[in-house]
């Protein structure tokens, strides 16, 4: 492996993968928040997207979609060298990237996992019945709904129709853990995002915010985390890393300007534009939303008793 190739599989994997996928697929759980979902790059053809449109797009990003522009976080070097990656990676070779389930990545016996691998490589699709399923492939199917769903969504489907609940999970729960999967009170060494998915109460939030409540705890909770703070287990890994809502600099932003960031995103970070996701309405209840639980707390006005 060259220097070079080196370097784009490095990017790739440090600020691609999340919505793109190690296989380059697409098949991953930003997927199922995003509109347009991410491009799949398995299914070009050699020469169907030029090298020049495609650095282009990881350079300022694609208007009305999710992908944001790297120019401020990769340098020009890094952003050709990813674009050569995935063109030989995944477009004309096909060839297998990084294997992540590693010793060196907290997984020293990921074959303990063997039983859901059908469910997670799509051998198997998830909403089979249990009737059908033999005991291997029930115990399978319920690790891969309880640890592997995390990260590689929901698979292979019968029924593309079917729906799940897209209710955010930013770290593996139950008695799974790659620490120790015998201890049901194990969660993983990624357990230090636990406290981030308790989102703050608001008891006396009104219609508005409510629906701001679910809006965000369903789509922006997957990097903002539940509380705000962003760091849960998908927002660690992303850079620039999103902004913890409970933070000073949210608090000095007005309701107009809140909204702008909102439906426009931010320029040179991971923060999307959900304006051509969210209507006008969406977006203001999510505002009302963010300001009620974290602004005003960011800025200590709350009142007391709202926690």
């Amino acid at each position: 492996m060259t220097g070079r190739t080196r370097t784009g599989r490095d990017v790739y994997n440090n600020h691609c993968y999340f919505c793109h996928g190690y296989g380059g697929d697409a098949n991953t759980v930003a997927s199922r928040f995003l509109a347009p979902p991410p491009r799949d790059f398995t299914a070009l053809g050699p020469g169907e997207l030029s090298r020049d449109d495609m650095i282009r797009a990881v350079t300022a990003g694609r208007p009305g979609s999710a992908m944001m522009g790297f120019a401020g976080t990769l340098s020009r070097d890094e952003i050709g060298a990813v674009v050569d990656f995935i063109l030989a990676t995944f477009v004309e070779t096909r060839r297998e990237n990084t294997r992540y389930h590693t010793a060196e990545n907290g997984w020293p016996d990921h074959r303990r996992y063997a039983d859901a691998f059908p469910f997670a490589l799509g051998e198997l699709p998830l909403d089979t019945t249990d009737e059908r399923l033999t005991p291997a492939q029930r115990r399978g199917k319920q690790l891969f709904l309880s640890s592997c769903v995390v990260c590689h969504d929901r698979a292979r489907l019968l029924d593309d129709r079917t729906l799940w609940d897209r209710r955010t999970v930013s770290y593996p729960r139950g008695a799974y853990s790659h620490r120790d999967g015998k201890d049901a009170d194990t969660v993983s060494s990624a357990s230090l995002s636990a406290r981030h998915e308790v989102a703050p109460r608001l008891p006396d939030a009104t219609p508005q915010q409510r629906r701001g409540e679910e809006i965000f705890q369903r789509n922006c909770a997957f990097c903002h985390a539940p509380d705000g703070s962003g760091r849960n287990w998908i927002g660690a890994f992303l850079e620039p890393r999103p902004r913890d809502l409970n933070s000073a600099s949210v608090a000095a932003l007005t309701p107009e300007r809140l909204r702008e960031v909102i439906a426009r995103g931010v320029p040179d970070s991971t923060m999307p534009a959900w304006g051509t996701v969210l209507d006008e309405t969406e977006i203001a209840a999510v505002a009302s939303y963010v300001e009620a639980a974290f602004v005003r707390r960011a800025a200590g006005t709350a009142p007391e008793g709202k926690d």
